[in-house]
């Protein structure tokens, strides 16, 4: 296992790209791994590509069909996305994605274990977030369970390690720590419901967190809006 290289879930928003940074600084070799899985934009897809050119790393698209659940404002388009006004800091909002990250990460792994990658980077947060279930650490935690117990790499010795850099800090300690690992935001797309430009709404929760977060590190938003 060669442990100096890394898998980075890339969704071209602020999370992932600040991970893309931090790997990179910390020496690992990175593919960059998107999935077009039929969300609301294809924005994210093409700001995940930016972002992989940007920082010369390896990016794949995977494909699925998550969309096929629909159930969610991010898959079904006969579903509104909600505004931050409506947002409750209790609910689990209609823009969860069923059992997404946990998608996400199987087959990261597969990719892992296949090329012999020994980390795989996903932008998990628990602090400034929408509530959803898969970006907590105790789920991340359990997924690496998992993770050992499923690989015929981890029952031989070679673990593959789940690496969550940025999971207990705030949007604004996040945008710091890209802005030191040289993090271009400009080009990264946060919103639900970006048009084809990748021009935010700035009325979902997410334009919300993404514009509290440039506040608070004291930054200049660098965010393209439609209005």
């Amino acid at each position: 296992m060669i442990m100096k290289r890394a898998i980075i879930l890339s969704s071209g928003g602020i999370d992932s790209t600040t991970c893309i940074a931090y790997a990179k600084n910390q020496g690992y070799t990175c593919l960059s791994l998107s999935f077009d899985y039929g969300q609301r934009h294809r924005s994210e897809l093409d700001a995940a590509k930016k972002v992989a050119a940007y920082f010369n790393v390896e990016h794949h698209i995977f494909k699925i069909d998550i969309d096929q659940y629909r159930g969610s404002a991010l898959t079904d388009t006969n579903i509104d996305v909600p505004t931050a006004a409506s947002y409750s800091k209790t609910d689990i909002p209609m823009t969860y994605v069923p059992a997404r990250n946990t998608i996400f990460l199987s087959i990261a792994l597969g990719f892992a274990e296949v090329y012999k990658i020994g980390h795989i980077f996903i932008g998990a947060n628990a602090i400034d977030y929408s509530n959803y279930p898969d970006c907590r650490p105790e789920y991340i935690q359990a997924f690496q369970a998992m993770a050992n117990l499923a690989t015929k790499a981890a029952i031989q010795g070679e673990k593959v390690v789940i690496e969550t850099p940025i999971i207990d800090l705030t949007k604004a300690q996040i945008i710091e720590l890209g802005m030191k690992n040289g993090v271009d935001y400009s080009m990264t797309v946060s919103c639900y419901q970006a048009d084809e430009l990748g021009r935010a709404c700035h009325d979902c929760h997410s334009c919300a967190i993404r514009k509290k977060g440039f506040e608070e590190a004291g930054v200049s938003d660098p965010t393209h809006y439609v209005k």
